[in-house]
């Protein structure tokens, strides 16, 4: 394992039969033998002794889940409560199971803790808190799921009380490097795992002192810095790993549908062979079906960069296929990674088939018999579109000289009547002339 990174001290001391004696920049701690076992403390008896070249101390005491947080007691015979304290001195923060204590030149001799504290409580000086993990793979690919294993370190000893991972969390974000260069340029942090040492999901053993992290990569490939966390009360620490290149999923599907029964859709895995073995790919998932009914495949056999997947048609519909891949990078190294779910929508064949999208949105033609069977239908829509636009051209055609037929015969009428209207008054006039 390769050590990530490197904190500032942490100063602990956990609750507590002892006494402590400081040397310069040594610190050195002994155990009153009262039950002859070296590390166990009577949870009825918790006394310990400051040294008075102690300026700060920090004091750790694991009590039973839920009781009330503990009552120290001074060498003067006062007490030190959690509702009463002097805050320029003492600093106080208390959990469900523990209380952590700080105290600035806390006063020299014999203290006693006063509470429910867990019997065989064991004593710790934390003098520099790290954590080693297992160094990212050189290859890792989006929608992978990693293992990663660390242990926490004080100083250069293993911290194996089991009690500790209480009180303390590890997490791990991934940042973007903001390199314009790669797809995630501009992204949001990502927030992937938090080491766990209970026995849950990977981690296999409760307890032991390997923190187990699962690192689920379904996000932006791209550049990224792994930051991990390590976070306690009253403090934490940052440490840092190397930027790692996330790569894209090397798997891309494509499907050729089909519109009747009796025959299949056909569904193509391709396979990019930069990064992967492209003969080690195996791929086990179901097929939603348009009616919800679900159906499980798997390809174990087959070579080269690219696999085909059979679905019978049922129905037209949406069709949604989830899909596991497994197999090994051109390292050698297993891993096993969920596809981004691909989605194709089937036609009947008394509908037309549109076009579908691949995976990463490029558009998937019909079959070539599908084809045929959508130019006679859009040949059969065009022309009757044009036949209607013919019928409504002609019709225009025939009002627009009905229109103008009008306008002439209203012309000639109007015109007649003027040259009758003129003769009548010549006729009157002529008249009137001849009768004087």
């Amino acid at each position: 394992m390769a050590q990530i990174g490197q904190s500032k001290p942490f100063l602990f001391i956990v609750c507590v039969f002892m006494s402590i004696q400081s040397y310069g920049q040594q610190t050195k701690v002994d155990y009153y033998k009262s039950d002859n076992i070296t590390n166990q403390i009577p949870y009825f008896d918790n006394r310990f002794k400051i040294d008075a070249m102690l300026e700060e101390i920090t004091l750790l005491f694991y009590r039973k889940s839920g009781t009330p947080p503990i009552i120290l007691v001074r060498p003067d015979g006062s007490k030190l409560k959690i509702n009463s304290l002097p805050k320029d001195k003492i600093t106080w923060f208390d959990d469900r199971t523990f209380d952590l204590i700080t105290i600035k030149n806390p006063m020299p001799g014999p203290w006693q803790a006063i509470g429910d504290i867990v019997a065989g409580s064991r004593i710790m000086v934390v003098t520099e808190v790290t954590i080693k993990v297992e160094p990212l793979p050189e290859i890792i690919l989006s929608g992978e799921t990693l293992k990663v294993e660390g242990r926490l370190f004080n100083g250069e000893l293993a911290i194996d009380d089991p009690l500790f991972r209480d009180v303390l969390h590890l997490n791990v974000d991934f940042y973007s490097t903001n390199n314009s260069a790669f797809d995630n340029f501009g992204a949001e942090p990502v927030k992937i795992a938090q080491f766990r040492d209970d026995g849950r999901d990977l981690d296999e053993y409760a307890k032991d002192g390997l923190f187990t992290g699962e690192f689920v990569l379904d996000f932006a490939p791209g550049e990224w810095i792994p930051i991990y966390y390590v976070q306690m009360p009253m403090a934490t620490r940052e440490l840092r790993q190397k930027p790692i290149i996330l790569q894209k999923t090397p798997v891309v599907l494509s499907v050729e549908p089909v519109i009747e029964e009796g025959k299949s859709h056909r569904v193509t895995f391709s396979i990019d062979p930069t990064y992967v073995d492209v003969d080690s790919l195996l791929f086990q998932g179901k097929v939603i079906l348009p009616d919800r009914q679900v159906s499980p495949f798997s390809i174990m056999e087959g070579s080269g960069s690219s696999r085909v997947l059979e679905i019978e048609y049922t129905e037209s519909g949406v069709h949604r296929v989830q899909v596991n891949a497994f197999g090994k990078t051109i390292e050698g190294r297993e891993f096993r990674l969920v596809l981004p779910e691909f989605t194709f929508n089937a036609e009947s064949k008394d509908n037309l088939l549109m076009p579908t999208l691949g995976a990463n949105g490029e558009v998937v033609l019909p079959s070539s018999e599908n084809a045929i069977i959508n130019q006679i239908k859009l040949a059969e829509k065009n022309s009757r579109q044009l036949a209607i636009e013919l019928e409504e051209a002609k019709i225009a055609q025939e009002m627009e000289a009905k229109e103008k037929e009008f306008q002439t015969y209203v012309i000639i009428g109007a015109a007649n009547l003027g040259i009758i209207l003129f003769a009548l008054i010549f006729y009157f006039i002529s008249r009137r002339r001849k009768s004087k």
